[in-house]
């Protein structure tokens, strides 16, 4: 019997969430340099599988090759994170607004609550905003979409590159914790409304202090 041969297409698209994933983990930063060869090993692929990868994240934005030098985590700009807020708005308010009551997502939202207030107790603040990703990974779940959980990886892989750039990571999850349990709150005593309101409020604040974070780095 012959061997099985993996499919190439699916395994660099396993591969490249497995990239986008430690994006969002924050384990990859803004204007990191990657290594071919370090990573085709940690990975266990081949390099060309990971060429087809790196390809891939640059068309989504998260990579950037820059000639004679590599190929380099990209580091968002002002104009992108106001994009990424604006679909933000659209796919998160909108899957409140519309979820059913007892939607198993958000049972995975209280999760990410529960795990948040930990990390908090704990002061570990990359650990608060991974458990923070999740919590609206699972929002957008409300929407039983597979194509828009699918975008919204891409989407929240972008916005932990945002967040990498900030050197106050307390100022930038900890008051947000407490916002989170609050649209769950809402949602959970059926007020989808309210809950998708309070989730604008909350994108509103987030999308301001981290473009006035970015131009006080930009002065300093």
């Amino acid at each position: 019997m012959s061997a099985v041969v993996a499919n190439p297409l699916a395994l660099t698209a396993r591969i490249a969430e497995a990239l986008r994933d430690r994006i969002i983990a924050g384990e990859l930063l803004p204007g990191q340099r990657l290594s071919e060869t370090a990573l085709a090993s940690d990975l266990a692929v081949s390099r060309n599988t990971l060429r087809e990868v790196f390809r891939l994240l640059t068309k989504e934005g998260l990579l950037h090759h820059e000639p004679n030098r590599g190929v380099f985590v990209s580091v968002p700009s002002a104009a992108s994170i106001l994009d990424i807020y604006r679909v933000r708005r659209m796919l998160e308010c909108q899957a409140l607004a519309q979820a059913y009551p007892g939607h198993p997502a958000a049972a995975r939202m209280a999760e990410a609550v529960a795990e948040a207030r930990a990390r908090h107790a704990e002061a570990d603040w990359q650990g608060v905003g991974s458990a923070n990703m999740r919590f609206h990974a699972a929002v957008v779940d409300l929407a039983d979409s597979q194509r828009l959980s699918s975008f919204y990886a891409q989407v929240a892989a972008e916005l932990r590159l945002c967040f990498g750039q900030l050197d106050d990571p307390e100022r930038l999850h900890a008051p947000y914790i407490e916002m989170n349990a609050s649209i769950l709150a809402e949602l959970e005593a059926g007020r989808p409304e309210e809950a998708s309101r309070a989730m604008e409020r909350y994108l509103v604040r987030s999308e301001r202090m981290i473009l006035a974070a970015l131009a006080r780095l930009s002065t300093s």
